[in-house]
C-alpha cells in the first residue's frame, strides 16, 4: 500500500532548545501517556460508484452489530470532507493482532454477515478497494475516546513519513514540544500511533488524528502555530540533532474527515 495516497501541508535552535529535542518526555506529557497495546486497524474502503447509501445501510444494519458480536470494537467512522472522495475510513480496535485475527474469521464466517453482504451487493460490489494497516498507540498519545469528541467541528488525519532512521526524533519532538503547542494554538489533539512492525513503512511512519472547530480554524492555527517562536526554534534544533529535516520532501500529508451518522465517535 502507497502510505501518501490517500492522505498536505505542510533558525537557528538554542542549546537549550537541544537537549531538549533529547530529553525525556515534560511532566505535562507523561501523565498523558497510555500503557494501550492494543491493535488498532485503519480500514479504507474505496467505494463503488453510487454504492455510498447501500454501504452505509449495510454498516447501520448489520455490520456495527456483528462487529459487537464478534469482539470488534468501531472507535468511529468518517467520510472526507471533499464529496468527491468516497473513501470511507474507520478504526477498529482489539487486544491483540491475534484476537484481530480470530475476531475477523468469526465475523465473515457467521451466517448473519453473509446473508447481510450477498443481499447488500445483489446490484453489484459495494466496494472496489479496501486498505487496513494495523497501528499501535506511540507512549505519548492521549487515550483514544468515544463519544462527542469534535463537539461538532472536523476530524484531521495526519500522516509523516520520515528520513530513514528519524523516527525517533520525529517522537521526541512531538512528545516533548509539538503536541503542547498544538494544543495552545486550539487543536484538539485525539491520538498519535506508529505502524505495527510487520507493516510496510513503519519504521519512518507516524499517524495522528487532530480535531478542529473547522477547516478554516484548522488553517489559522497552522498558520499561528508555525509562525511561533517557539516552534521555530525547536524545530531548528531538532534537524540540528539529526543531521537534517525529519521528514522526506513533501512527507506530510493530511485529510480532513466528517463523521458518518453512525459512527461512536463523533
Amino acid at each position: 500500500m502507497d502510505r501518501r495516497e490517500f492522505l498536505v501541508t505542510s533558525a537557528a535552535g538554542s542549546t537549550a532548545l537541544l537537549a531538549g529535542c533529547a530529553s525525556g518526555p515534560s511532566s505535562a506529557v507523561r501523565a498523558n501517556m497510555q500503557p494501550d497495546t492494543a491493535c488498532y486497524e485503519l480500514r479504507i474502503y474505496h467505494i463503488a460508484p453510487g454504492k455510498e447509501q447501500d454501504l452505509f445501510n449495510r454498516f447501520r444494519n448489520h455490520t456495527l452489530k456483528l462487529f459487537v458480536r464478534h469482539d470488534i470494537t468501531s472507535i468511529g467512522y468518517w467520510m472526507p470532507i471533499n464529496a468527491a472522495d468516497q473513501r470511507l475510513h474507520f478504526l477498529l480496535r482489539y487486544p491483540s493482532r491475534e484476537a484481530r485475527e480470530d475476531s475477523w474469521k468469526a465475523f465473515v464466517a457467521d451466517p448473519d454477515w453473509q446473508a447481510a453482504f450477498k443481499a447488500s451487493e445483489a446490484n453489484g460490489a459495494l466496494v472496489q478497494k479496501v486498505e487496513n494497516p494495523f497501528l499501535i498507540l506511540t507512549n505519548y498519545s492521549p487515550a483514544v475516546r468515544t463519544g462527542d469528541v469534535s463537539h461538532g467541528g472536523v476530524w484531521e488525519w495526519r500522516n509523516y513519513t520520515t528520513e530513514p532512521g528519524r523516527l525517533p526524533n520525529l517522537d521526541a519532538r512531538f512528545r516533548d514540544h509539538t503536541i503542547q503547542l498544538f494544543a495552545k494554538y486550539g487543536m484538539n489533539n485525539y491520538a498519535y500511533w506508529h505502524l505495527m512492525p510487520d507493516q510496510p513503512m513503519a519504521e519512518v511512519t507516524l499517524d495522528y488524528f487532530l480535531t478542529h472547530a473547522s477547516v478554516a480554524a484548522a488553517q489559522a492555527s497552522f498558520d499561528a502555530f508555525r509562525k511561533d517562536p517557539t516552534w521555530i526554534a525547536v524545530k531548528a534544533a531538532s534537524e540540528q540533532a539529526a543531521g537534517g529535516s525529519l521528514t522526506i520532501p513533501d512527507g506530510v500529508k493530511s485529510l480532513f474527515l466528517k463523521p458518518t451518522d453512525f459512527s461512536p465517535t463523533t
